[in-house]
């Protein structure tokens, strides 16, 4: 399991102090989620309430509740069809390995390096947003092609509440 403590700091400063902290929480949240998968409870990724709205910016966090938004409103499959965190729809994450590729003052690109079924690379584009690292997008890799979460969550949708056009069940 990935650990991320400093002895007198709230879970919440940990995150927020660098960037790939804030990275290294989700991870934590995530390897717990599929832990949860595997025993049959119910589960709660980086990408859902509650930690959505810790982890990641505003407008990164405001996407995902849209999506969220469609699937609960349409009964269909949002714009992403897989766990960004763990570039798939099933996986694990072993021998995870989290380092900052470039970082200015308010901008960071964090890799997450580890083993899902072969080496997967998870690129996080972090921003600083109100004094606390956090999540601005995501870029995973799938078929030899890089996509980022934001540009998949920014596609239309063909109704919501949101679009001010009903979907019909």
């Amino acid at each position: 399991m990935v650990a991320c403590a400093m002895p007198g700091a709230s879970h919440a400063q940990v995150a927020s102090s660098t960037p790939e902290a804030t990275v290294r929480e989700a991870y934590a949240i995530t390897i717990r989620e599929l832990a949860d998968i595997e025993a049959g409870k119910p589960a709660k990724p980086p990408f859902r309430p509650p930690h959505r709205q810790r982890l990641m910016t505003k407008e990164f966090s405001a996407l995902f509740a849209r999506d969220e938004q469609f699937m609960k409103e349409s009964g269909e499959q949002g714009n992403i069809g897989s766990d960004p965190f763990i570039s798939g729809q099933d996986g694990e994450v072993k021998q995870l390995r989290v380092t900052v590729a470039e970082r200015s003052v308010a901008n960071a690109t964090v890799f997450a390096d580890f083993i899902s079924f072969g080496p997967v690379r998870v690129t996080f584009r972090m921003k600083l947003e109100d004094g606390r690292w956090r999540i601005d997008d995501i870029v995973n890799r799938m078929e030899g092609k890089d996509y980022t979460v934001r540009s998949q969550l920014s596609q239309p949708y063909d109704c919501g509440s949101f679009m001010k056009k009903p979907c019909k069940r």
